[in-house]
């Protein structure tokens, strides 16, 4: 019900509207140009687009946070979704022109207007809303991915059969370009964030590195973040463990999908509005704990339908993680939410990058034994990470300091 009341708001409802459609557009692009660059140059093409896609986010995170505040805006958002339209829209025409190092310039200018955009928007949405509705708006984005996670491969591989490539690459900027009409409408309603400059003092507060000292709690569960995103890497190697443990194949691995698919979208509408928490950093390594186990679980499943209830599972604990994670940082002061939720994009696109590159390879030759490690290792991590949280919060501080405050008090 928290879901239907704020889609009842014609500004959130635009917001998701256009966000939903560009997040199914993002899908359609992401099966396109894997399959551009698996069919004409390879996995390894693939692993580069990857990385490509991926060093922006990690070089924005650490260097670019004076770009980052100069798009802390609806309206300057808009602008980074326009420039989208037309990165997207050239991207089969550099393949065919340039072939894998146009494809890769494109594909790393893409990652760098993503880089932008991801953690100013993501900071943006909860102004949108009371203080008391901010769960549930995260919940409410959070959907986005969650359905285009399903439909948008399935959609993607029904249409290579009938269109061209290149008509996905189009599809997609079309997404982008509904998306900058609706912020840019959206941005005329709504004020920024701040009136005036950052101070200088305020500003050295509000670097994340700084922030991430004064807030241990909140480090602890971006740390565990980017290590359990490292560790449970290994499920890339689901398709070998179905091969080896239950000499099953592709059609099982589309019911593995399947089944955590339907475990997110379910688990998504309690996630949204169950009520969470107050030591959310706590709560959260907590449930990379639970996540862990299950993978852990998951290599010893003897047959599909155990398989496929463990699949669920995982899936319904995902969006309790991002949710519980978007909430906490969304109490910040929106100067201090947009550094957060940049770092946690950082760490966490590092961690993935690297673990892309490692941890299926070495996954692939005893999945049964990759899962166990890559579950319990993230339990470990977890657990030390909840412990962490806990003793930094102990004295109940759970509210972030403000932006104008003398000193960044404890989470």
């Amino acid at each position: 019900m928290g879901y239907v009341r704020l889609l009842r708001r014609r500004r959130v409802l635009a917001l998701w509207a256009a966000q939903a459609l560009s997040v199914f557009g993002d899908r359609l692009y992401a099966m396109a140009i894997m399959w551009i660059a698996w069919e004409r140059s390879g996995a390894d093409a693939m692993g580069w687009v990857a990385v490509a896609e991926s060093v922006p986010y990690i070089v924005m995170g650490t260097l670019g946070r004076r770009i980052m505040d100069r798009f802390a805006s609806l309206r300057a958002l808009a602008v980074v979704d326009a420039v989208r339209v037309v990165l997207v829209a050239l991207l089969p025409w550099a393949w065919g022109a340039f072939g894998t190092p146009g494809m890769l310039v494109l594909a790393a200018a893409l990652g760098l207007a993503g880089a932008v955009f991801d953690p100013n928007l993501g900071a943006l949405v909860p102004d949108l809303v009371r203080p008391d509705e901010v769960q549930a708006v995260n919940g409410l984005m959070d959907l986005t991915g969650r359905i285009a996670r399903v439909a948008g491969p399935g959609a993607a591989g029904a249409m290579l059969a009938f269109v061209p490539q290149a008509t996905l690459f189009w599809l997609d900027a079309a997404t982008f370009a509904a998306s900058a009409v609706a912020l840019a409408l959206l941005g005329r309603s709504m004020r920024p964030a701040t009136s005036g400059p950052t101070p200088p003092t305020e500003a050295v507060r509000m670097q994340a590195r700084s922030l991430l000292r004064a807030h241990p709690a909140t480090s602890a569960a971006i740390a565990v973040h980017g290590a359990a995103i490292f560790a449970q890497a290994v499920a890339l190697a689901m398709p070998a463990l179905l091969a080896s443990r239950l000499d099953a194949g592709a059609g099982a691995y589309g019911l593995v999908l399947a089944a955590t698919g339907a475990g997110a979208l379910a688990g998504n509408f309690v996630a949204g509005n169950v009520r969470l928490p107050g030591r959310k950093p706590v709560a959260y390594c907590l449930l990379w704990a639970v996540s862990g186990l299950l993978l852990a679980v998951t290599g010893s499943a003897g047959n599909m339908p155990v398989l496929l209830v463990l699949s669920a599972a995982s899936g319904a604990v995902a969006p309790f993680l991002g949710i519980t994670l978007q909430t906490h940082l969304s109490a910040f002061p929106a100067t201090a939410r947009r550094r957060l939720m940049s770092m946690d994009l950082t760490v966490i696109r590092t961690a993935g990058t690297a673990s892309m590159l490692i941890v299926p390879v070495v996954a692939a030759s005893s999945p049964a034994t990759g899962f166990w490690v890559g579950g319990m290792a993230t339990v470990v991590v977890a657990a030390v990470g909840a412990g962490a949280a806990w003793w930094w919060m102990r004295d109940g501080g759970v509210v972030p300091a403000t932006e104008a405050a003398p000193q960044l008090s404890r989470d």
